[in-house]
């Protein structure tokens, strides 16, 4: 039978990632310290502890496939027709700003996604929360369990 207790500390697991927004890697540290220090207490606070920090695990893999990705986007299109072998100054240097590089189209559509990924991403953390305030046990979509 859960109490109120575990249900709580489970609910501040996953709200305990939002901590990212004050501290650096709040969205790892906070999750991991009351998953470890009470991890041994209940399979509740364990199961939701191990969701979350997977959870985050996941966005910041797929943050950093995104990022791989869309990054080159912008730098190729900033540099289109920089010439470096043949450098002689700024003064060929121009930026055409009346008609953008597909490049930049993709790159911005991949930045679209991200944005909309970071709105998912703080969707699931709130139902999550819900869940197990509601003493239920909820699996985030598209994780990759590392800590089974």
């Amino acid at each position: 039978m859960l109490d109120s207790h575990q249900k709580n500390i489970a609910t501040f697991i996953h709200l305990s990632t939002f901590s990212r927004f004050i501290i650096p890697l709040g969205n790892f540290i906070g999750p991991i310290i009351l998953w470890v220090s009470n991890k041994d207490k209940s399979e509740f606070i364990d199961a939701h502890g191990k969701q979350a920090i997977n959870f985050q695990i996941s966005i910041l893999l797929y943050a950093i496939i995104l990022g791989t990705i869309s990054i080159p986007f912008f730098i190729f299109n900033i540099f289109n027709g920089f010439d470096f072998i043949d450098f002689h100054g700024l003064h060929d240097f121009h930026i055409n700003i009346g008609k953008p590089s597909p490049l930049l189209y993709i790159g911005g559509a991949l930045g679209g996604l991200a944005i909309v990924g970071f709105i998912l991403e703080l969707v699931f953390i709130i139902k999550a929360s819900l869940k197990a305030r509601d003493g239920e046990l909820y699996q985030y979509p598209l994780t990759i369990n590392f800590i089974k």
